[in-house]
């Protein structure tokens, strides 16, 4: 069966005929052509589908996208604004905090999550917020890095 599932995507209203059980992820990546977040491993191990819902980082690959009916749904599509990246985005650029770049997306999902919690995170909290995103090319350390310097700009634009 399908039915229609009412939602805001970036930021804008939407409403589609969706099967009731499609995931979040294939609603994303095949109805809503975002096909930013990732399918990494098929079982919510990764972390490269994370979306916020409701600025809550979620695991598109384990949610229903009925689920997420009447909720705030961003991904890393949605951080950009009028084509301009992000400042998270720009530090995983300028940081060197992509290799391949099949993690990013929910890394980048996962860090603005808390940031928007916690604009000046510690190192620890970092990693305890990014500790569901698997990166299969680095050491975490360029990743981390980027976060930080994500937090760093965010905090000096706070005290301006």
């Amino acid at each position: 069966m399908k039915s229609i599932l009412r939602l805001t995507l970036n930021g804008r209203p939407r409403e589609d005929l969706v099967p009731d059980n499609m995931l979040l992820l294939d609603y994303l990546r095949e109805i809503a052509n975002l096909t930013g977040s990732k399918q990494g491993c098929d079982g919510g191990e990764c972390g490269a589908c994370t979306v916020l819902v409701d600025s809550r980082p979620r695991l598109a690959c384990s949610t229903l996208a009925h689920q997420v009916a009447g909720k705030v749904v961003e991904t890393i599509e949605g951080l950009a604004t009028q084509g301009t990246i992000s400042r998270l985005q720009a530090a995983f650029h300028e940081k060197l905090g992509t290799q391949c770049g099949f993690c990013t997306p929910g890394m980048i999902m996962a860090a603005e999550a808390l940031l928007r919690k916690n604009p000046d995170p510690s190192r620890d909290e970092i990693k305890a917020a990014l500790a569901g995103n698997l990166c299969r090319c680095t050491g975490y350390v360029k990743i981390i890095e980027s976060v930080e310097a994500a937090a760093s700009s965010s905090c000096r634009e706070a005290a301006e």
